[in-house]
């Protein structure tokens, strides 16, 4: 039976290996990573949100940060979110956008700070193909319950930690 998820990581690899041009694996590998946690806790973060915009009676805030502590959801300002940053992917400005999102979590999260890269915006990353690879992940979610019911971010993860291992010539065990 073939992974329903196998053509799905090929075309992540794909984007992703297009989006390194001459860049060293090792460097990069944190470009695509942590476009797909910043991907992956948006996802989390919109799920209970649309729930709280839901609620009937009207005694929860979305824009509530108290509301995803509770749950353990990491708290995602607007100028974070995933739409936000797909709505702006074609701007020459969205390396710039992904760092300052990634500070914004980090402040608004402490648990993550220093954790997360800041470097989308250099010059030695294309932003048109930044922009691409934006788009490509946007379609997919990785931080919802049926995502994480199918450990679609951990299956997407050590896909792509090996396929960076292979780039540099390492076994998978050494990244």
């Amino acid at each position: 039976m073939i992974n329903p998820d196998s053509d799905l990581e090929k075309r992540l690899w794909s984007s992703a290996d297009k989006l390194r041009s001459n860049m060293d694996a090792a460097e990069y590998k944190h470009v695509v990573l942590g476009l797909i946690f910043l991907k992956y806790v948006s996802d989390s973060f919109e799920e209970i949100h649309r729930e709280l915009e839901n609620d009937r009676e009207h005694l929860s805030d979305p824009e509530d940060r108290d509301e995803y502590i509770s749950r353990n959801v990491f708290w995602v300002p607007p100028e974070a979110r995933w739409n936000y940053l797909q709505r702006n992917a074609k701007l020459p400005t969205v390396g710039k956008m992904i760092d300052d999102a990634m500070e914004v979590i980090e402040r608004d999260n402490p648990s993550l700070k220093s954790v997360l890269p800041t470097n989308y915006s250099r010059a030695s990353l294309d932003k048109q193909r930044l922009g691409e690879f934006i788009d490509l992940i946007g379609g997919i979610e990785l931080g919802t319950e049926s995502a994480k019911s199918r450990d679609l971010l951990g299956k997407v993860y050590e896909y792509f930690l090996g396929q960076f291992a292979d780039a540099e010539g390492k076994k998978g065990g050494q990244f």
